[in-house]
């Protein structure tokens, strides 16, 4: 019998092309100027993108897997029942797409007793894939990924965002805190949403390290399984190792990962 990495990487063909066909769903809904104006507007914009893209996703997903749960909430967090779960975003970078940004993707991740095992992140307008199989190395449309050389936090270009709306006084008040502390001791720091587009960059070698005081689990995923597979470090904000009930998350390259460690830790 095959054994389960050999299984993953064979699925892998068929969970991308239902990606694929996720974004170019979503591609077809895309203007690049804004859609809506007042927030009951936006968020009727958001709910209407998921709901043109989710059956594209969840059809052909659910019969490749047909015993995988699947994870409905993209904004929930913390520990999935024991099994395989399938933790996707139709629209990942929503936000961005109903403002006629071109930051968003499509994602699909498959969890397998609270780890992921594969993920396909697309992005529509580009075409681009990047693609991770648990041992299986990290890769960008055929190409492998590796993660950046740096070794100085002080020449680290690194970013964080919000998770979700709405978070509580004290998230906001420690993204705040973290990211005057890594003003200081990092390079430049980009703010932005949504995560798994930082998350990419980290495993590509273009970002050195990405952190996030939340548990979001669409939105880390992907990005955990893309940049441990190009050889990063994925973690809590203290260095212990990373999982689906952490109640916040650090990817970076291993030269700088102790020294974001350091900076971060501190924030309580």
């Amino acid at each position: 019998m095959p054994s389960a990495p050999a299984l993953d990487q064979a699925l892998l063909g068929e969970v991308t092309a239902a990606v694929r066909a996720a974004g170019d769903r979503l591609r077809e809904r895309y203007v690049p100027q804004a859609r809506a104006v007042t927030g009951d507007e936006i968020v009727a914009a958001i709910h209407a993108n998921d709901d043109a893209v989710l059956d594209v996703l969840k059809t052909p997903l659910t019969a490749a897997r047909p015993g995988a749960g699947w994870a409905d909430d993209e904004l929930a967090g913390g520990a999935l029942p024991p099994g395989e779960w399938w933790v996707t975003d139709p629209a990942e970078g929503n936000i961005n797409h109903v403002h006629g940004m071109p930051d968003w993707a499509v994602t699909a991740t498959l969890v397998r007793d609270n780890a992921p095992v594969l993920t396909v992140v697309h992005l529509p307008l580009t075409g681009d894939d990047y693609t991770a199989v648990a041992g299986g190395g990290a890769w960008l449309n055929g190409v492998p990924l590796r993660v950046s050389a740096k070794t100085e936090l002080g020449a680290a270009l690194t970013g964080t965002g919000q998770a979700r709306p709405g978070e509580d006084a004290d998230t906001f008040r420690r993204v705040g805190s973290s990211v005057a502390r890594m003003l200081a001791d990092g390079l430049v720091v980009r703010v932005s949403v949504p995560a798994t587009l930082q998350l990419i960059h980290v495993a590509a070698g273009r970002m050195d390290a990405f952190w996030q005081f939340s548990d979001v689990r669409s939105g880390l995923v992907a990005g955990a399984l893309l940049v441990a597979e190009a050889g990063g470090e994925v973690t809590d904000v203290r260095g212990a190792p990373w999982s689906l009930a952490s109640p916040d998350f650090l990817a970076a390259a291993p030269g700088i990962h102790g020294a974001a460690v350091a900076a971060l830790s501190t924030i309580t």
